[in-house]
């Protein structure tokens, strides 16, 4: 039975878009942590103001390991959580094991290597920017599908020596695992379905192991010093992220742009700019909202009568740090040139997230290049926001339909 005091709490919406926004403000004024209802009845505390996030995330009372914090956890039951607890990764993993875990894939994106990747990042976005010209006739087209999405998926499945064959499949796999409102019994298909392609490219690089990542994470499988589920959960891990958030960025950054002319005009005019619309976009419009999950150790008094209980769930809004009004003047204006333009995009602490110079280095080539080779370039519908992935975690659309010529710009 369900008390009237637990039907007080708050459902997070999965709407995306201005309310995903509306809500981090309404649980923000809220306290310091308020406890919110996740699909499948998961009671979690939500965090949303800025310097209470980095104080849970570096605390030493909060783990991201559920297997010994969590009261009652038992890995699938929770099927829509299953990608995000249910794996063995550096993600969900602390102290030693996570050291290890991290010191396995960190070589593949030091500064240097990550630099290496910038020739080919740029022939993949010359190539779907040919694929853009290709397609244009004056009708809109969905820059998400054509542009936005192609960059980074092409880019981390080269990484991970992803076989073309395998890619679709793989890909559809990744876009699902955001998708916080669909039925138990599709989340489960979902997540099935994840560790199968998984499962295929560690055995198509088993057969035939190349100069990627898939093969050496398996050469250190072999190696004992990785099990078959850290390395699957390694790749959904490392391929997951390094393909959603990246498309989040590009599509965000392209629509700020287009809604702020003369900072595009700037831009353009002074490409060192570039870096500065990235970090604004990161801030305003983050790829990832809330990331589930993270668990209280002991009691933490959080101040103002809030207290979260040793077995607490915890959901971070990471998203929400950049939106803050305690931390940034104007917050919820996007302003490339502000000072204050802090945020936790990609994380904060031990977990910040060992991708975030590639996503960066991608947006940083698609983007400058985008705009070079489509100077008008205009939202298909601009008094018509596009439909918002149906997701509390991830911030990102389902289309992002643009006119790469309008009708009466002259192309340059």
């Amino acid at each position: 039975m369900t008390t009237s005091h637990e039907a007080a709490i708050p459902v997070l919406d999965s709407d995306g878009g201005d309310r995903l926004y509306e809500q981090i403000e309404e649980l923000r004024a809220a306290g310091p942590a308020t406890r919110v209802r996740l699909p499948q009845n998961v009671i979690a505390w939500s965090v949303t103001r800025g310097d209470v996030i980095k104080r849970l995330v570096t605390h030493p009372d909060v783990t991201r390991d559920a297997r010994d914090a969590w009261p009652g956890y038992q890995p699938g039951v929770v099927s829509w959580l299953s990608p995000w607890l249910d794996v063995r990764s550096m993600a969900t993993s602390e102290g030693a094991e996570h050291t290890r875990l991290r010191r396995l894939i960190g070589p593949a994106f030091t500064p240097r290597r990550m630099e290496s990747l910038r020739p080919s990042i740029q022939a993949i976005v010359t190539d779907l920017l040919d694929g853009l010209e290709a397609l244009e006739n004056g009708a809109p087209v969905d820059l998400r599908a054509h542009f936005a999405h192609g960059v980074p998926t092409r880019v981390i499945c080269d990484l991970f020596g992803v076989p073309e064959d395998q890619r679709p499949a793989m890909l559809a796999a990744v876009d699902a695992i955001l998708a916080t409102d669909v039925p138990r019994e599709e989340s489960a298909r979902i997540t099935n379905e994840l560790l199968t392609v998984m499962s295929l490219l560690v055995e198509a690089k088993r057969r035939k192991p190349g100069d990627d990542m898939t093969s050496l994470l398996l050469t250190a499988h072999e190696g004992d010093r990785l099990t078959e589920t850290e390395l699957i959960s390694t790749l959904v891990l490392m391929i997951g992220a390094g393909s959603q958030t990246t498309i989040a960025l590009i599509g965000n950054a392209v629509r700020a742009l287009l809604g702020h002319r003369r900072q595009l005009s700037a831009t353009l005019a002074a490409p060192a700019r570039w870096a500065a619309v990235i970090e604004e976009t990161l801030r305003l419009h983050p790829p990832v909202v809330h990331l589930p999950l993270r668990f209280a150790i002991h009691d933490i008094d959080l101040g103002e009568g809030v207290t979260i209980a040793a077995g607490d769930a915890i959901l971070i809004g990471f998203g929400a740090h950049g939106r803050d009004p305690s931390f940034h003047d104007a917050a919820h204006g996007f302003e490339i040139d502000r000072v204050d333009r802090d945020h936790m995009a990609f994380g904060h602490g031990i977990h910040y997230c060992l991708g975030a110079p590639l996503a960066r280095l991608e947006a940083a080539v698609a983007l400058p290049a985008l705009f070079e080779r489509f100077p008008d370039i205009a939202l298909a519908d601009e008094g018509d926001a596009p439909d918002p992935q149906p997701s509390f975690i991830g911030n990102d659309v389902l289309t992002l339909p643009v006119l790469l010529r309008p009708p009466g710009r002259a192309a340059r």
